[in-house]
């Protein structure tokens, strides 16, 4: 039921959005300035996902068919419908409003209740369609039900639901961050292009670890962990916090000593390798709560990350980074410690990339960034995933990283205790409960 996923891709995206729209009324009713060119893309965005994608293909095909099986739901689909007719003119009021703001003849205040009643609004019609539409069509539409719906948002040449579209989507989402006020998002002024999605890989073996334990002290931290990540797989590590993510992390970089096991990487054991060794063989790591240096500038936190590769690559290499994080070029004389938490995962990654790696390591990448920011860092590891990149993501963010994942491991306590693929441990009740908060 590949659609039910789909929209509640589109309720993710949508609700932060509003997320974003609750922060910028809230900043507006505490004296701050409106940001009519960010607000506006935001608006646009939303306007655009909701009637040229998401309300056409729930209209024309989930409703239809929950509607045909389920008649008591239709007082509650008129009134979805409903609200699906009137977002336009929704729209059009705010976009009124925010130029009357810009211009002295409304109170920015005023502005901020119609923001706060125009996000509830919209809540609360995902929160309808999650809790009383989507769990009915699961449970009663039929199969041929769910070949027309499946059929119609899997077709590449719509021009609604298709790949071009996607893409246009995930454009327009990527220079929504690039000017977004600094509070909220990388605030720079242009926008770098990120490709779309990609096959899950089915290639031979390139990390294998078997019976890793690794020791603070007397206290086992990792207890005999073995997982396989395939070449050019997306491989998610999920888990509380003190599970022992960053911890495999370190001792698979190298930095953290390991008591027992072995480490096979593209068929060698590197096992007993220092950590600069690895990163000669290709696993470079972005490490958990970025760790840029502060004093020195952007260009030479890229350069440092490069210092295994050679010289006549790197200036290179470091515009093709500057290309996906504009942002970055445009302060790459500011010293690293300056930007905002944001801007230095993106150069924590940026580093990772400069040393050219084989596998990526990704250690907890959202964290501590604002709900705007997290889905554009997971935008630039869908963009790596695309281009073919190995990656092993550890990532409290559950939801998100399993989405993306082709397959993923949950540890608990310095032990592997489920596995998977992204989707079956999204579907699975244990995850669901102890990560996902469902």
């Amino acid at each position: 039921m590949d659609a039910l996923r789909i929209i509640s891709e589109d309720h993710n995206n949508l609700w932060r959005m509003a997320t974003t729209v609750d922060q910028l009324a809230r900043e507006l009713q505490e004296g701050g300035e409106l940001e009519p060119l960010f607000l506006s893309s935001v608006l646009n965005y939303i306007e655009q996902l909701e009637t040229r994608v998401h309300y056409p293909k729930e209209n024309d095909y989930l409703f239809r068919f929950v509607r045909l099986r389920n008649p008591d739901l239709a007082v509650t689909l008129d009134s979805l419908e409903q609200d699906h007719h009137s977002a336009p003119a929704k729209h059009r009021a705010l976009r009124a409003s925010i130029d009357a703001v810009a211009t002295g003849r409304l109170a920015a205040s005023e502005l901020a209740h119609q923001l706060q009643d125009f996000t509830a609004d919209m809540k609360s019609h995902i929160l309808t369609e999650e809790k009383q539409v989507l769990p009915v069509a699961h449970k009663t539409l039929l199969k041929d039900d769910w070949l027309e719906i499946n059929r119609a948002f899997h077709d590449s040449e719509h021009p609604l639901f298709g790949e071009a579209a996607q893409a246009e989507f995930r454009e327009l989402y990527h220079r929504i961050v690039s000017v977004a006020p600094e509070s909220l998002g990388l605030g720079g002024k242009s926008a770098g292009h990120l490709l779309g999605g990609a096959v899950p890989a089915q290639a031979d073996v390139l990390l294998r670890v078997q019976g890793l334990e690794s020791c603070y002290g007397r206290i086992k931290a990792l207890k005999g962990i073995s997982i396989e990540v395939r070449r050019g797989e997306t491989v998610a590590l999920v888990g509380a916090n003190g599970a022992g993510k960053t911890t495999f992390l370190r001792t698979l970089s190298g930095v953290q000593p390991m008591s027992a096991g072995r480490i096979h990487f593209d068929g060698e054991d590197i096992s007993k390798l220092r950590s600069d060794a690895r990163v000669r063989r290709g696993i470079c790591q972005s490490p958990e709560g970025r760790q840029v240096f502060g004093p020195l500038s952007i260009e030479d936190n890229l350069r440092l990350g490069a210092y295994t590769q050679p010289r006549h690559q790197v200036e290179g290499d470091m515009e093709k980074i500057f290309s996906m994080f504009p942002i970055l070029k445009e302060k790459r004389q500011q010293a690293a410690g300056t930007l905002s938490g944001g801007q230095q995962q993106m150069l924590a990654i940026g580093r990772a990339l400069m040393g050219r790696p084989r596998m990526l390591l990704l250690d907890e990448p959202s964290m501590g960034l604002a709900p705007l920011l997290v889905q554009e860092v997971f935008d630039v590891i869908k963009t790596l995933k695309s281009q073919g990149m190995t990656i092993l993501l550890v990532e409290q963010n559950a939801l998100a990283a399993l989405d993306i994942a082709d397959r993923g491991y949950v540890l608990e306590t310095g032990c592997v205790t489920l596995t998977g693929t992204g989707n079956e441990l999204v579907r699975n009740e244990q995850v669901r409960v102890a990560y996902l908060g469902m």
